[in-house]
């Protein structure tokens, strides 16, 4: 996709962190913004933010909500026009340890991880196909979809899923020339808090009391801190779509987990482990 103005995107979690990168940078374009998000503050900054840019409509939205998904999804696409740019985008980073790990977490985490990105997809794809305008759908999954090691089972769960999904629907939307194009993010350390706001949100977590595991948290917090801003995000967001992207990634940083963990896989297939490999 290369024309932007006037499309009309919706973005989940787009009041904050990575979906606001995303919307100050489709807000430049000429596009329609509509940011859903469960903080009604945050609503509130980024509309008035944004507003002055392009059309901009917010509402408060559970993603685990499928009832109301197609509600909001109704007002806005009467007020703002068909939607052509998705961009499920809001997650968690909750987890609990192997000894707190219990049903309501796990909910929890797949509720808004996969089960929000799959509602996403359910509402607005047959619209897509239907208006036939073509557009584009990004998936935000994480580096910890690619690398699983020291991500926390829960959430590596729900990450791995998003790029599985997106990759079978790379495949299906290319076969069925729909002209909608498909990109899972895959964000490495970004700036955006979102640690501190799902542990404390997490079913179960219990804090710890512990100096090695308040010391773990604390250096969990800087290093994503230290990482690309949202806005650096946005633009590569964009650009991700320009070239019709299937991955897009913030850095490099997984490269040497990546390889080892698609050597182990190689050396792991029955038959000639070594054919076709130098």
């Amino acid at each position: 996709m290369k024309e932007f103005a006037g499309r009309t995107a919706f973005i989940t979690g787009g009041a904050q962190g990575i979906g606001l990168g995303i919307a100050r940078r489709l807000a430049r374009e000429g596009v329609n913004l509509a940011l859903v998000d469960i903080d009604t503050e945050a609503l509130k900054r980024a509309r008035a933010e944004l507003l002055g840019q392009t059309k901009v409509r917010t509402e408060v939205l559970d993603v685990r909500d499928r009832e109301a998904f197609a509600k909001v999804a109704d007002a806005i696409e009467a007020d703002l026009g068909p939607i052509s740019l998705l961009f499920n985008n809001a997650g968690v980073a909750g987890g609990v340890s192997i000894y707190q790990m219990n049903y309501a977490a796990w909910d929890w985490v797949l509720g808004v991880n996969l089960q929000g990105v799959v509602n996403g997809i359910q509402t607005f794809l047959p619209r897509m196909i239907k208006h036939g305008a073509g557009g584009h759908i990004v998936n935000t999954s994480s580096g910890a979809g690619m690398l699983a090691a020291g991500s926390g089972f829960l959430y590596a769960t729900s990450k791995f899923a998003v790029v599985g999904m997106s990759e079978s629907l790379h495949f299906e939307l290319k076969q069925s020339k729909t002209n909608i194009g498909i990109s899972v993010l895959c964000p490495g350390p970004v700036n955006t808090g979102i640690v501190a706001r799902s542990l404390e949100a997490t079913p179960g977590y219990v804090a710890p009391t512990e100096p090695e595991a308040i010391k773990q948290i604390e250096s969990v917090k800087a290093f994503l801190a230290s990482g690309v801003s949202i806005d650096e995000v946005g633009d590569m967001v964009l650009r991700g779509i320009q070239e019709d992207a299937l991955y897009i990634f913030t850095d490099r940083l997984i490269v040497d987990g990546v390889v080892q963990r698609t050597e182990a896989i190689l050396a792991a297939l029955p038959g000639d482990s070594g054919a076709g490999r130098s």
